[in-house]
């Protein structure tokens, strides 16, 4: 884009190179580390709840299935949505909005214990999730000198990471309470909504912490509000320096007449001209632009990246999302059998064809509330723990080897993960074979994240972003429902298919460009 660029370099990237590194980019990255590891949280906070809550619900598999995709629905819905939100109103205004849609609604379905009021509430916490999901790395990375970028949004990883052991270990200690609440003879509330009350509480708090931090001095230069994004800058100054903003080396932000012409031009064409919708006229212009906005997405130079980032998340977040939603089932499942007949060596695939039948029937009488093994949150919190070798390899030499490196690698080694779980023949196995997969599959969805932030320009990288988690969250959907109907009856398609897509999108992830510490677009 020419805006950001000059014959000497981009004026942004002076501006906030001048703005020194530091105090407020540690409270930035530590605001946006936990908003990120509240996604995580979020995303799986239901895998815990399945094997405890399926009394109250009577879940059958399909039923558990059907739970575990209805977040993923909203987030498939929500995610476009937040991303022209975002390049409207800005990326702080969406960030607390989504924040909030989706601590509000997941407090309130962790007082519910009827099956489609509480699939109601968490279709909207999803819808919400998608949103500081998709807009938590452009937001932190557009604050970011480019020489410190690839490193700082590298840092999430770790953040995620904290995520995935904090919350078995939250789980551990709640939900085998015998605790029990009958309230007026209609509501129940026992351990499992304690505990989903709790992780309700972080997306809310989260949401008012923001409002103490500045929009994306980025964002403000892109609407051509300098004034604005000056004092933004400023105010960055002063927090790292401890100088009064007047010190501040900048003094515009704008460099001449061609500067202005060439922003006043983009700016006509951009969603974020459009802060208001009263009208059916006003309507149809903002669908105009947002259709205008997808179009420049899948036109060249910008159609291969598009297109490659889409497939990438659609084989990505599928097979990771569904895989980890259903591991504490997959644990509860082994326990149950190694408990039931001692020293005997079974598959994933064995364990799940002759899950507890009984007279044709799926006993879940045995595997309600405290019946849940301890080890289903022990190897949980073990799956956590692993990921942390690579939460830190990745900031420490994304430099040296390139955000690129890490993706590839990460898609092949968790593809032959997945198809590894097939020959597992014990729990001990099965645990060691989803550590690795946690570990690289996550990892390659905070890579991707990072990349995106440098592949696409300020006017379209949310929605690009938003774009792709879209794909993503389709097959997430498919694949929870697919899950949930094939997993007590055709296992080996189901390793089939994840072990596949994830081969697949690490050779699709070959074609990215590389990374080359640019200026950001």
């Amino acid at each position: 884009m020419g805006l950001d660029f000059l014959d000497n370099g981009s004026i942004f990237e002076h501006a906030i190179t001048c703005a020194e590194f530091g105090r407020f980019h540690y409270f930035l990255l530590t605001l946006c580390g936990l908003i990120y590891m509240n996604c995580a949280i979020s995303v799986s906070v239901v895998s815990f709840v399945l094997p405890s809550a399926q009394c109250d619900f009577q879940l059958s598999s399909s039923d558990k299935g059907l739970l575990n995709a209805v977040p993923l629905l909203g987030m498939l819905l929500g995610a476009y949505f937040w991303g022209c939100l975002a390049d409207m109103h800005g990326r702080k205004k969406a960030l607390i909005a989504a924040l909030l849609v989706d601590g509000l609604f997941s407090l309130l379905s962790s007082f519910l214990t009827f099956f489609w009021p509480f699939l109601f509430c968490r279709f909207f916490s999803g819808f919400g999730l998608s949103g500081y999901l998709g807009i938590c790395f452009s937001y932190l990375g557009e604050f970011q000198p480019k020489i410190y970028r690839e490193k700082v949004l590298s840092w999430l990883e770790m953040f995620w990471t904290v995520g995935i052991i904090l919350l078995p270990l939250v789980a551990w200690g709640i939900i085998p309470l015998p605790n029990h609440y009958n309230i007026g003879g209609l509501l129940q509330y026992s351990s499992w909504n304690i505990f989903l009350t709790l992780c309700s509480l972080p997306s809310i708090l989260l949401a008012l912490w923001l409002t103490q931090f500045p929009e994306s001095p980025k964002f403000l230069l892109e609407c051509g509000e300098f004034d604005e994004a000056l004092e933004c800058l400023k105010r960055i100054y002063t927090a790292n320096t401890g100088e009064p903003g007047d010190a501040y080396p900048v003094r515009s932000l704008i460099e001449n007449e061609v500067r202005c012409s060439v922003i006043s031009i983009q700016s006509k064409r951009s969603l974020r001209s459009m802060k208001t919708v009263k009208t059916p006229k006003d309507l149809k212009n903002l669908l105009n632009e947002v259709w205008y906005q997808t179009k420049e997405m899948f036109k060249p130079p910008h159609l291969k990246n598009t297109l490659l980032t889409c497939l990438i998340q659609f084989g990505l977040t599928s097979s990771y999302y569904t895989l980890m939603m259903w591991f504490p089932e997959l644990f509860n499942r082994f326990e149950t059998f190694e408990r039931q007949q001692p020293g005997v060596d079974v598959s994933v695939c064995q364990v799940s064809s002759v899950y507890i039948e009984q007279d044709g029937a799926l006993n879940t009488a045995d595997l309600c509330g405290s019946a849940v093994g301890e080890s289903v949150y022990s190897h949980t919190l073990w799956i956590g723990v692993a990921c942390i070798p690579t939460s830190l390899w990745m900031p420490l030499c994304v430099h040296r080897l390139g955000a690129k490196f890490f993706l590839v690698m990460s898609l092949f080694v968790s593809g032959i993960a997945a198809a590894a779980l097939y020959f597992v023949k014990n729990a001990m196995q099965n645990l060691i074979l989803s550590c690795l997969f946690e570990a690289f599959s996550g990892l390659g969805i905070s890579v991707l994240l990072c990349i995106m932030v440098d592949l696409f320009p300020t006017n379209m990288r949310v929605m690009a972003a938003a774009a792709s988690a879209t794909f993503g969250r389709l097959g997430s959907l498919m694949a929870n429902i697919t899950f949930g109907l094939l997993i007590d009856s055709h296992c080996i398609l189901l390793i089939i298919i994840f072990s596949s897509l994830l081969i697949i999108s690490g050779l699709l992830s070959l074609a990215l460009p590389n990374g080359n510490d640019k200026d950001l677009d």
